[in-house]
């Protein structure tokens, strides 16, 4: 630091911390028109050195100008975050209450946050060494056959994560290739996609609501608008998608399209690569550092046409925006639960704003939320009602369990079902939202359930490894010989998982091939999409699923649904539970019946008289909506309100209701008639991995109030003792109350 060093051009300058928004730090003398808005610089802070970005150029600082350091390096010569980006990540900041420095690292691929160069270093690709067929070589090898065939196929070879997009866990075979000499690896100049084969011959032909909804999203579409898509499943909505990008990829516009898993990104993929060749970028955490910094380059470089992205991809610099597609908009997915807690969604709304480009959302089921929006006339709303070609919707049965004799948790009427399927060489989904063989183990002497030492929540045993895991906090140990309590041989498993189920399944159809799908069985990178192309192919006959399978999937020969349980959502504390219930509901009915042939669901359930289930074995969710938005509305909760939620937590449970207490003091001295308090109190996983959980809502009917109260308080937390003996968070807009 210098004290002659004259103030005239000061740069205010984000860091990755949480202790103020920006800070401000001279510019080298002579460099001032080196350094722009939005570019990387090294800086001293406090005693390390970090990477920071400029975000606005001042003549002069509120502070002394012997008080301020200079800085170190200038890193970038262009912008990395240009202006409409910043403006995004400024209003994300303000609107989540979350420091500007974390928000815009948050935007940023690792290489950048690190201060590697801003262009993409040539990518590691395997390449054929022989243009030779080898279909004899490798007869008996298919898989390998299929990667050489691949690689011949792209005219400058391509990454492990491409070939693993079209053929699940490549690994193996890439070696055994290497081996043989037929591949090698190179180097490829970065390409944002990369052209695999050639595109369809003929879309399919466009049903009249397709095309009615076509209509309207072209109408007016140069401009800043939000639209609804709610399509039933299986009614065709990506090729509305692929029919509303096509004229914009002709005008030189980019699309972002935002999908809530990482396992539908290929699935998607291959129907968008089909139609638009070498147009199509995937960015999600599945890509290395390299292959990210290649599609964040090219979509800065406006040479990626579409990027199909998990939620960090709604940050990805666009410069030419032409819209942005939320598919499956209601998934919590889309909500970001740790650090900087943002919902992709909505922020895809403000970037729409910010870039005057449309942005369609895209269900089945639509949240809550965004249904109040359209009926108060924000979104627009085009409906798709039938399903596309000749597909019909599933027939549904509720079964009720009361004093039934179930067989491993399935019915009689379920297991009939099944017979009747298989035999016609149709595929089966039984779907239990449960992993494990067993959610609890219990002693039938004294009523003891084995539960986590370190969290209020049962352990599940798992049969196969003949271990008992806490799904909450990861915690494993092996169950007891003798019940703890009083010492009794016996602890019996009680209730049902995926575990349990497959060996049920087991012993019923021992003929036909099964798999199961979940946490547990996928835990292999690319494992999940392996099984999904084994699936689609036919090798299995019945799959047994958790929510993995929920959504997004197109297996056309399944033709029958079994809902093992599906009271678990109908009583619970959280105000989405009744929305999520309905949802997922139709989402895992709506894998029935895709195809030619009629699909049936059967759901198994102890309250088959509850409103809800009634209502839904109409299938319109559109009929079950208004009474789900007036439970809402009677109970003040969102649409109908707007809420913040603190959460902390510590080692000793009076740290995190003192924290949460002294927050609540700070809001209550703010005088605010239009803010309720609620709280605080516990959790609803009251401990979890050893610390106690308390929560507090700020409720309000306007979201201006809200956000003015939490504008006073943010600021005076940090200055709290009892602040400083708990972790605290703010979660504006919470996906869920747990």
């Amino acid at each position: 630091m210098s004290s002659s060093a004259t103030p005239a051009t000061v740069a205010e300058i984000a860091l990755p911390t949480r202790v103020a928004d920006g800070f401000d730090y001279l510019i080298p003398a002579g460099l001032a028109h080196e350094l722009l808005p939005g570019c990387r610089v090294e800086v001293g802070f406090g005693h390390r050195r970090m990477i920071g970005v400029v975000t606005a150029l001042k003549s002069g600082s509120d502070h002394p100008a012997e008080r301020l350091k200079t800085i170190e390096r200038i890193i970038d010569s262009q912008p990395v975050i240009d202006a409409a980006l910043m403006q995004l990540l400024r209003r994300a900041a303000g609107y989540y209450h979350h420091p500007l420095g974390e928000v815009i690292f948050t935007a940023l691929p690792r290489r950048l946050r690190e201060g590697g160069e801003a262009v993409a270093s040539p990518i590691e690709v395997w390449r054929p060494t022989t243009g030779d067929d080898q279909q004899q070589t490798l007869r008996r090898a298919p898989k390998q056959l299929a990667v050489l065939h691949l690689l011949q196929a792209s005219d400058s070879g391509l990454t492990a994560s491409e070939i693993g997009e079209r053929i699940p866990s490549p690994h193996d075979a890439l070696r055994a290739l290497r081996k043989k000499g037929l591949i090698d690896k190179g180097l490829r100049k970065p390409r944002r996609a990369t052209p695999v084969g050639a595109p369809s011959d003929q879309p399919p032909e466009l049903t009249s609501e397709q095309r009615a909804a076509l209509r309207t999203l072209l109408t007016d579409n140069q401009r800043f608008r939000v639209d609804l898509l709610d399509g039933v499943t299986g009614s065709g909505k990506t090729e509305v998608y692929l029919n509303l990008i096509a004229p914009l990829l002709e005008a030189g516009r980019q699309v972002l399209v935002l999908v809530p898993e990482i396992s539908l990104t290929p699935q998607l993929r291959s129907r968008f690569e089909a139609r638009f060749p070498g147009r199509v970028a995937s960015y999600h955490s599945g890509l290395n550092d390299g292959e990210r910094m290649a599609v964040w380059r090219g979509c800065a470089d406006g040479e990626t046409g579409i990027v199909l992205g998990t939620r960090s991809a709604v940050f990805l610099p666009l410069t030419r925006p032409g819209a942005i597609i939320v598919d499956e908009e209601h998934d919590p997915s889309l909500k970001q639960g740790e650090g900087f807690r943002y919902h992709a969604r909505d922020l895809a709304i403000f970037r729409g704003q910010i870039d005057n480009c449309p942005v369609l959302l895209g269900s089945a089921t639509p949240s809550l939320e965004t249904l109040a929006n359209v009926e108060r006339g924000r979104y627009g709303c085009v409906r798709l009602t039938t399903r596309a070609g000749n597909a019909r919707p599933p027939t549904l049965h509720l079964v009720n369990l009361r004093r039934q004799q179930l067989l491993g948790g399935l019915s009689a009427l379920l297991v009939e079902k099944m017979r009747e399927h298989l035999a016609n060489g149709r595929q089966v989904l039984l779907f239990i939202n449960r992993r494990g063989y067993a959610p609890a183990l219990l002693c039938h002497e004294c009523g003891y359930l084995v539960d986590c030492l370190r969290c209020n929540a049962h352990m599940t045993w798992h049969a196969t490894s003949n271990a008992l895991r806490c799904h909450h906090c990861g915690h494993s140990s092996r169950p007891p010989p003798r019940c703890p309590a009083c010492g009794h041989k016996a602890l019996h498993p009680v209730g049902v998982g995926t575990q349990k189920i497959e060996d049920v399944v087991a012993e019923c159809f021992p003929e036909h091939p099964t798999i199961r799908i979940d946490r547990d069985s996928m835990d292999r990178k690319h494992a999940l999409e392996e099984a999904l192309r084994d699936v689609r192919d036919g090798r299995y006959d019945i799959i047994i699923g958790t929510q993995m399978l929920a959504k997004g999937h197109d297996f056309p020969n399944i033709t029958l649904v079994g809902m093992i349980d599906v009271d678990q959502g109908l009583f619970s504390s959280d105000y989405h539970a009744t929305e999520r219930v309905a949802q997922q509901i139709l989402q895992v009915s709506g894998r029935a019946g895709r195809g030619a042939h009629a699909g049936e669901v059967v759901i198994q359930t102890t309250q088959p008289e509850h409103p809800l289930l009634q209502a839904l074995l109409q299938q319109d969710y559109g009929a079950v909506t208004p009474a789900l938005l007036e439970e809402r509305r009677l109970g003040l909760w969102p649409p109908y309100r707007h809420i913040a939620l603190f959460r902390a937590s510590a080692h000793k449970a009076a740290d995190a209701s003192g924290c949460l207490d002294d927050i609540r003091a700070l809001a209550e001295q703010l005088g605010e008639a239009a803010l309720e308090i609620l709280g605080p109190a516990p959790a609803p996983l009251e401990r979890r991995a050893g610390r106690f959980r308390f929560q507090l809502i700020l409720r309000s009917p306007s979201r201006g109030t809200l956000h003015a109260c939490l504008d006073q308080l943010m600021p005076r937390i940090g200055k709290l003792k009892s602040a400083r003996k708990a972790r605290w968070s703010l979660d504006v807009d919470p996906a869920d109350l747990g």
